[in-house]
């Protein structure tokens, strides 16, 4: 894995998004030739045919992180990563939790912690409940105990979920930003980065060359954000995450691969969740494309992989020795990717959730 990592200043580090969502940088990274050239987002649709089909993923980030206080007076913060109450994430009703808990040493089982509102006042009659640690993941289960809908309760007083290296509490602003135009199912909580550069406009221009766009969804959970500390990249065990690939979505790949046109995935989570389809679906079309699918995927992409559904790929930067660097470098190739981020360091590019782009091609 030493091979993963790479020397990137803190400066490098977009701790806020740019006025404008397409007013970043686009690194293009061509496969066959080896090379890259450095562009602007709107490039894109110069670098987008006809017949070409962009697969977006429509989850919406949710304001999972919350805060609470213990009767002793202690500070505790709550990230709500996946709901217990359901086995697909869009019926779930809100009220058990499978959540990170810091400080967790503090946290008993049994515990009732006060629930704050947004503005950090005690919240009235809201209580979260400790109930047992999840033995595989290190997380605890909680339970909500709060006014009305829980959903809408967490909506009102939750904070944006965002990731660790960006170094400030979250903004009312970021509610808008950090969720992408098209965003539709809720259950992330961390956004699919790739698509926060899109805007309604450029959409628009695809449109008019006659690129098409499909979505499916991925609730992108709090494991992106960890380090593959195996030695050994595929030895990496993923947190799962629950996808869904309409019927509908299916038909568009399979009729882009069957005029010629490519797949172009935004986003690392697309990518995972069509390749996942892919593997999953013994009985795939013959173009490649999966009929359509649902369930929870732990699939780890590394150097090696054998693409099947994925013709281009619309990323961000990514974290040294993370899952989404080595599902990159499987798509771009080892080198490539390496040489492309130094000079992207190099060239001044900023990286992470609020930073620039690459298309690779």
């Amino acid at each position: 894995m030493d091979r993963f990592d790479y020397a990137l200043p803190p400066e490098r580090i977009a701790q806020r998004p740019l006025d404008r969502r397409d007013a970043s940088r686009l690194l293009i990274v061509d496969r066959s030739a080896g090379a890259w050239r450095d562009a602007r987002f709107p490039d894109l649709a110069g670098e987008l045919e006809s017949g070409d089909l962009l697969v977006v993923n429509d989850t919406s980030v949710f304001p999972a992180r919350l805060f609470a206080r213990r009767s002793t007076g202690g500070r505790i913060e709550i990230l709500l990563a996946r709901a217990f109450d359901a086995e697909e994430p869009d019926r779930a009703q809100g009220r058990e939790w499978e959540a990170l808990v810091r400080p967790a040493r503090r946290v008993r089982p049994g515990e009732a912690l006060e629930l704050l509102a947004r503005d950090g006042t005690p919240a009235p009659k809201a209580v979260a409940t400790v109930l047992k640690p999840v033995a595989t993941t290190g997380t605890r289960r909680i339970r909500l105990d709060v006014p009305g809908d829980a959903w809408a309760w967490i909506a009102e007083n939750g904070h944006v979920p965002l990731p660790p290296y960006i170094a400030r509490a979250d903004a009312p602003s970021d509610r808008e930003r950090y969720q992408t135009v098209y965003a539709r199912h809720r259950g992330a909580v961390a956004a699919p980065t790739a698509g926060l550069h899109f805007t309604e406009a450029l959409l628009e221009r695809l449109e008019a060359r006659g690129v098409s766009r499909a979505a499916l969804t991925l609730h992108v959970g709090p494991g992106t954000f960890r380090p593959v500390t195996a030695e050994r990249a595929e030895d990496h065990v993923m947190e799962p995450e629950w996808y869904r690939i309409s019927p509908e979505t299916g038909e568009a790949l399979a009729r882009a691969r069957t005029a010629g046109g490519r797949v172009v995935a935004v986003g690392t989570t697309t990518v995972r969740a069509l390749e996942s389809a892919a593997r999953d679906d013994a009985d795939r079309k013959p173009t490649g494309a999966p009929a359509g699918a649902s369930g929870w995927t732990d699939l780890t992409i590394c150097p090696g992989h054998r693409f099947r559904s994925v013709d281009a790929l619309v990323t961000n930067f990514h974290l040294p020795r993370s899952s989404l660097l080595l599902l990159v470098a499987a798509f771009a190739g080892v080198d490539l990717t390496l040489a492309a981020y130094r000079h992207a360091v190099d060239a001044g590019y900023r990286f992470y959730s609020y930073g620039d782009a690459m298309l690779i091609v």
